[in-house]
């Protein structure tokens, strides 16, 4: 078996962090083009990093929920054979156990150099005044993939979409690309394909199985009968 599991901000959601496109969600509270763009940050950076400080501030004082724990089991139950791509950017996964986790949007608890391109951890309050520690300059960013440039790791997603033997995606709306083509790209390869999420998303006919229910009571069970 080679299972590729991809996750979206449903998994995280009773831990307490929250939703993106739901009503009520985050993008319905700020407006994206001024806190998750480039241009957005180019015109105001400090309205940008007091958006980011207050959500690593959150995600520091959640934790990782049954459902992070349950494909934290089922990876070490099933060694070099489960691969989570996560389009969060919180650290619950890695928390949770998971050791094989791929962040495609970014990661709240890094910073990055906008210059010269140098990663590390973020302290807890960023400010634009902030000097990269590689370089000195005052061009410290959140290391998040923002609306407009490309995610992380995508040659290795694709390559392990097209090895899968079974897809899963947890959580997700199907409405953010390049990840809600994954389950079509599996599919295409050969995968089975199993969406678990609270309702049916935009791509739900894609999938041959879907389950539908909160994370932390179907994420749990899938893993158990998986596992046996």
């Amino acid at each position: 078996m080679r299972l590729v599991v991809l996750t979206g901000a449903g998994i995280s959601a009773e831990s307490g962090l929250g939703t993106f496109r739901d009503e009520g969600g985050l993008w319905s509270q700020y407006d994206l083009e001024e806190v998750a763009t480039p241009e957005g940050f180019a015109r105001n950076p400090r309205l940008v990093h007091d958006f980011y400080n207050a959500r690593r501030e959150n995600c520091a004082s959640a934790a990782p929920n049954a459902a992070h724990h349950a494909l934290a089991r089922l990876e070490a139950a099933l060694p070099g054979q489960v691969m989570v791509v996560t389009q969060n950017v919180d650290d619950l996964h890695t928390r949770a156990g998971s050791e094989r986790v791929i962040q495609m949007h970014g990661a709240l608890m890094r910073a990055l150099c906008a210059e010269c391109g140098h990663v590390w951890p973020a302290p807890a309050v960023m400010a634009p005044e902030d000097p990269c520690p590689a370089c000195a300059r005052p061009a410290t960013r959140p290391d998040i993939v923002w609306f407009g440039e490309m995610p992380y790791h995508m040659d290795e997603i694709l390559q392990e979409l097209t090895r899968a033997t079974h897809f899963v995606a947890i959580g997700t709306s199907g409405q953010v690309y390049p990840a809600a083509g994954f389950a079509q790209e599996a599919r295409r390869a050969g995968a089975e394909c199993l969406e678990l999420n609270l309702d049916p998303s935009d791509v739900s006919p894609v999938f041959h199985h879907r389950q539908f229910g909160p994370a932390t009571r179907i994420v749990p069970a899938w893993v158990d009968t998986l596992l046996g």
